[in-house]
């Protein structure tokens, strides 16, 4: 670990703290840290502002986090640095300094960033989550199930040592999103 890797990690918490979902409420002039759930993401975007600001807040968290592992596989980081990117570039948007540490929950940039780092161990994730929707009709309490999966496929890869810090970020996505457990069966 260098200097270099130091400043990535960095790059990632300050791309991280783009918020997509802030950008288009201040387009439509509305702040969604004072709407429905307060939370700026992808699904509050789309309750309040509708389908394509859901869409538009999806894909620019996920292109954050996948731009983010991109630019430092460019560099030839090796895996672990990356992992921890990925920790810095979620972080980032769970607690934006510039928004007083108030972000969105991170699914969409985990899912930019997981994809961008290890595609093959991502489909175990969409796998346990489609898997457990079936049953349960919550997205939230399925995405127990993709996030299990996908712990699970990191100790079967044997890259439990590079990817450990990916779950930090699992729990911490699940950490930021306890009060929807709460009413699981409501719709999201």
């Amino acid at each position: 670990m260098g200097e270099s890797s130091i400043i990535y990690w960095l790059v990632c918490y300050l791309a991280g703290n783009f918020m997509t979902a802030y950008m288009i409420g201040k387009w439509n002039k509305v702040d969604l840290r004072k709407q429905h759930s307060k939370n700026l993401g992808a699904t509050n975007a789309g309750r309040v502002l509708g389908r394509s600001a859901f869409v538009f807040t999806f894909l620019g968290d996920a292109l954050k986090g996948a731009l983010i592992i991109l630019f430092g596989q460019l560099l030839n980081y090796d895996e672990w640095i990356l992992a921890v990117g990925m920790l810095f570039v979620i972080l980032g948007h769970l607690y934006p300094f510039w928004l007083k540490f108030h972000g969105g929950k991170g699914v969409a940039t985990f899912i930019g960033a997981g994809i961008a780092l290890e595609p093959l161990l991502f489909i175990w994730m969409i796998l346990g989550t489609l898997v457990l929707y079936l049953f349960e009709r919550s997205l939230t309490v399925a995405m127990l199930g993709g996030f299990s999966l996908y712990i699970a496929s990191i100790g079967w890869s044997g890259n439990f040592g590079k990817y450990s810090v990916v779950i930090l970020v699992i729990f911490l996505i699940i950490w930021k999103h306890r009060s929807n457990f709460s009413r699981k069966h409501r719709p999201e």
